[in-house]
């Protein structure tokens, strides 16, 4: 049944006003028609999250990640967020002779300093696994944007050079700010240095990270919220431009809370796990990830309508409409199931 749901999904998302249904002959009807392949991005799926799991979308991708790998994570604000834990992540990164990497966040918390950082990464176990760098230590670069309407160019972490390959390697999940985080956001929000996370947060107003993340940043729901989402997805399309499409990306959809790892004291999850996805395209993943909590009908111990709201409410799904609108990717997918 689940296959039946997740294919009728991927279906309806290549379809302009499509209607999710149930409907036997709907489902037939979308399957006989057929669709350009170099206009559809490939969305893999396992339902299981482990670290084989993880391994396995890896290859199901067919990229191989080469030289010095970079696996962008979050490393969480405290042990209680759902940030992915090293024991989930750990046999991917060995693989792929990774580096984790990070970036100081731009709000006052226990990752607005390298040193505070350096605590939290050493406690949660992740230099257990792996080399850890965070990428604006030693300061930030600018890299071009091709969508200015917004930000001048991005603020990264300097290191960024440093880096011949990407994983972006994101836990799906609600936000306050953003409605959602995902690849999009991990790339974008995630790579920033600190005064980048405020050119971003700001719309390209500031960039100054002296004034921390405050009510200025943003007005949720109205113009300038929309300002910020778009500048995300320029940012993210600039740090794909820059490491030339050297990038692959995978949303692991667990503990789905509305809040995200940025949050000390996250709430609880409302909707079960639900596994990990992986794309070449960052668009198109984020928005399988999105359909598949729209589309899913609550039931006892599984409810998705607090993470649709905390969505709703940011005007969260304006990310991926926009990212889209500028060439970072696209929202046409078909999701291949990998379960054996």
């Amino acid at each position: 049944m689940k296959r039946q749901i997740i294919t009728l999904l991927a279906l309806c998302s290549l379809m302009t006003g499509c209607h999710h249904s149930n409907h036997p002959n709907l489902a037939a009807k979308l399957e006989a028609e057929p669709v350009k392949a170099d206009s559809v991005a490939t969305v893999y799926l396992t339902h299981e999250i482990t670290p084989q799991s993880l391994v396995d979308i890896y290859h199901a991708l067919g990229v191989e990640a080469t030289g010095r790998v970079a696996v962008k994570i979050s490393t969480g604000e405290t042990g209680k967020t759902n940030y992915l834990r090293p024991q989930l992540i750990g046999q991917l990164v060995k693989l792929v002779d990774g580096t984790i990497v990070e970036c100081n966040c731009a709000y006052w918390g226990h990752r607005d300093n390298s040193e505070e950082h350096w605590a939290e990464i050493r406690e949660r176990g992740f230099l257990d696994i792996a080399s850890v760098d965070i990428m604006d230590e030693q300061g930030e670069m600018a890299i071009p944007v091709r969508d200015t309407t917004h930000i001048p160019h991005n603020l990264v972490g300097a290191h960024l050079k440093n880096y011949d390959f990407m994983i972006n390697l994101a836990h799906f999940k609600g936000h306050p700010m953003a409605g959602y985080g995902g690849a999009i956001k991990n790339q974008s929000i995630g790579v920033s240095s600190a005064n980048g996370k405020l050119l971003l947060h700001s719309a390209g107003k500031k960039a100054d990270s002296d004034h921390k993340l405050s009510g200025w940043v943003s007005s949720v729901g109205g113009t300038k919220q929309d300002h910020f989402l778009e500048s995300m997805a320029a940012a993210a399309q600039s740090v794909a431009d820059y490491m030339q499409g050297r990038i692959i990306y995978i949303n692991v959809m667990n503990n789905l809370s509305v809040d995200c790892d940025c949050i000390p004291n996250p709430h609880e999850p409302k909707m079960q796990d639900v596994g990990i996805l992986a794309s070449t395209d960052p668009v198109a993943l984020d928005k399988a990830c999105l359909d598949i909590v729209f589309n899913t009908q609550p039931s006892e111990g599984n409810d998705p309508k607090p993470l649709i709201r905390r969505i709703n409410s940011r005007h969260g799904t304006h990310t991926v409409d926009y990212a889209a609108q500028i060439g970072l990717g696209t929202k046409k997918y078909r999701i291949v199931e990998i379960d054996k």
